[in-house]
């Protein structure tokens, strides 16, 4: 890039054949930076998201999460701010000055939120699946860091295909069929999950 604002200095005219090549060269150099800063921007937000999944997830476990307990735990993961929102509610019921103090952060927390929930409520949030013995290994082998981020397969787990796993799979942790126990309860969306 230094070189280029050298060469564009030398150009005498700016209209001149030379300046426009110049130029172009600049422009296509400045959006091959602005797509690689977006990619390191998005593998880290993912590893961010994995490695909480990671955290939540015991170490010693061999096996795949069955569909109960990873929608617990996507449940578990959407009131992650939970405890931060009630602080700054706290925060601005204090005093009248205090009333916009944080929103920004708030703003931002429950936008993400919004988004999240929509996304795992309809086409699904881009995630491993974790009932998969394949993905579930992947994971618990991944060694935390962006960069290796692009070599995990992932896939759009929605509250519909977990649904789809419990029904595919009506055996339970226990060995029971799941089918007959409680199926009002298996067709009620978790806690905290609205339909708009």
């Amino acid at each position: 890039m230094t070189n280029l604002r050298k060469e564009l200095e030398k150009c005498k005219h700016p209209n001149s054949r030379k300046t426009k090549a110049l130029s172009r060269k600049a422009r296509r150099q400045n959006n091959k930076h602005k797509a690689r800063m977006g990619h390191a921007i998005k593998s880290n937000i993912m590893g961010e998201k994995l490695n909480w999944f990671l955290g939540h997830i015991d170490e010693e476990r061999t096996q795949p999460l069955m569909p109960q307990e990873f929608e617990d735990l996507i449940a578990l993961y959407l009131k992650r701010f939970d405890e931060e929102l009630a602080q700054i509610a706290l925060k601005q019921s204090i005093s009248k000055n205090r009333s916009k103090q944080h929103a920004a952060r708030e703003d931002v927390i429950r936008i993400t939120l919004e988004k999240e929930r929509s996304e795992y409520q309809t086409g699904g949030m881009e995630l491993l699946n974790l009932c998969d013995p394949v993905k579930f290994k992947s994971l618990m082998d991944w060694d935390g860091s962006a960069l290796s981020v692009q070599h995990l397969k992932l896939d759009l787990v929605s509250y519909k295909m977990l649904q789809s796993l419990k029904t595919a799979n009506p055996l339970n942790e226990n060995g029971d069929n799941a089918s007959t126990s409680n199926t009002a309860e298996s067709s009620a969306k978790p806690e905290g999950m609205e339909t708009t």
